[in-house]
């Protein structure tokens, strides 16, 4: 088999989208759509990935840390065949070429696998899709025998060729050599002043070279982005899919239209997810696991039976089996719970380890922190751990017992055992096993008067 080469055009500058954020970096369940192009062709092994940049062609580079990409510059945007040019000096001619574009982030790797498959045998293959309202796309002619003469834009069509339902999808594969040729003989005599890629489908066909369509499994998958409104159609296209895609696996969804996943869910048996949830990044969520509604979950790994109330924010944290969660609380990064974890109500942990079977269950801040098992946090405390210039740690052991309203003045200790009394201000250690206290004497002023008004 020739080598496969991917060239991806990421170039345009999106005017439609109305923003200066290049159109291949708009965001699609929470990812550039370029990265969504990318990712499927990783997946066809390719000899390279050629991404030919353009508009604000740093900031693009700048989101794809992967020194395995071939970054391409098209300094000025002359239409599709010219973009296609810029990369073709780093193409062998005994090499297959892919091209596809870098705003249709749904394509799928077996219609990416189908159209490059007659490329290898010296043809041309092109994906295709029959639209009932395929206004403003280009068409595909066809000869009598019924095979491909070539492709007419829309606006060069007349009224017969608008008629016609199959459109061009802009996804090429084709010999490298055959196709280095072709776009040699494209013309910019047009209104645009451009090189048109579709061009080369009739210098191909003229040439006794067989044009092979390719249907896509879904036409989704071919659906380009030009404006926010089409964006908002993918994205509820793509959120449909992975919601079909846990219910198929078990996951009972109260409302999958009321589910966003911005990355990889990985679920166990028995999960249940209320509405209006946010999963990003790599979620793994444990047997039986339910999460309430309005929760955003990233990054993270909840054990089985662990119970999530709702409007909880869980980020870049371990969670073990049988904890429960909230309402209102907020787990930041770098946390890990035990099994038996309580975390109530306005609860906010960072970077904190809590042991099994501990609890702070109201309005508490707990930040640098480990405690221990079977630890009781009252309502109010707060581990005081920024000075200004450094954070510290408070370490809580086994078995304490914290009142309401405790202050902790890291770095200190408090010993297995140890109970601190409510509205404490705790700055040194506190020993095992004993009450510790710190309060400033009671006053009542008998001639004391509350100021009034006038």
């Amino acid at each position: 088999m020739p080598p496969l080469h991917v060239i991806v055009l990421a170039a345009g500058k999106g005017k439609r989208m109305r923003s200066d954020l290049p159109k291949v970096l708009h965001r699609l369940a929470g990812r550039p759509l370029l990265a969504h192009v990318v990712d499927t062709v990783r997946a066809l092994d390719a000899a390279a990935i050629h991404i030919v940049h353009g508009h604000e062609g740093d900031q693009v580079r700048a989101c794809f840390d992967d020194p395995a990409l071939r970054w391409v510059e098209q300094p000025e945007q002359l239409g599709t065949g010219h973009a296609v040019m810029q990369a073709m000096p780093g193409i062998p001619d005994d090499a297959t070429v892919l091209i596809l574009c870098g705003d249709v982030p749904l394509v799928s790797l077996e219609t990416l696998r189908c159209v490059t498959a007659p490329a290898a045998d010296n043809k041309v293959g092109l994906v295709t899709a029959v639209l009932d309202d395929p206004g403003g796309l280009g068409r595909i002619l066809r000869d009598g025998t019924g095979g491909v003469a070539g492709i007419v834009e829309d606006k060069d069509a007349d009224d017969e060729q608008r008629a016609i339902k199959e459109i061009n999808t802009g996804i090429i594969a084709a010999p490298a050599a055959m196709l280095r040729g072709w776009l040699g003989e494209l013309r910019n005599d047009n209104n645009q002043g451009e090189y048109y890629l579709p061009d080369i489908i009739a210098t191909a066909a003229s040439a006794g070279v067989e044009v092979e369509t390719v249907s896509p499994l879904s036409p989704d998958e071919t659906m380009g982005v030009n404006d926010h409104l089409e964006l908002s159609r993918l994205e509820r296209i793509y959120q449909q899919r992975q919601s079909d895609a846990l219910m198929r696996n078990g996951v009972m969804l109260y409302d999958p239209a009321r589910l966003d996943v911005r990355g990889r869910v990985d679920a166990g048996r028995g999960v249940s997810i209320d509405v209006n949830v946010i999963l990003e990044g790599q979620v793994r969520l444990g047997d039986r696991v339910s999460i309430g509604s309005n929760c955003v979950l990233k990054d993270v790994e909840i054990g089985a039976d662990t119970q999530i109330l709702p409007n909880c924010i869980i980020e870049s944290a371990f969670v073990g089996a049988h904890c429960r969660l909230g309402p209102y609380a907020r787990i930041r990064p770098g946390t890990r719970l035990d099994e038996s974890v309580h975390i109530g109500n306005f609860v906010e942990v960072k970077a904190t380890t809590v042991g099994a079977g501990s609890k702070a269950n109201h309005l508490t801040y707990l930040g640098d922190t480990q405690i221990g098992r079977g630890v009781n946090v009252g309502a109010g405390t707060i581990t005081c751990n920024y000075d200004g210039a450094s954070k510290h740690r408070t370490i809580i052991e086994d078995g304490a017992f914290i009142g309401s309203g405790v202050e902790f003045v890291a770095p200190v200790k408090v010993h297995a055992g140890a109970t601190i009394g409510a509205g404490s201000t705790i700055s040194k250690d506190a020993p095992r096993d004993r009450l510790t206290v710190t309060r400033g004497k009671q006053v009542t002023l008998k001639r004391w008067k509350r100021p009034g008004k006038g």
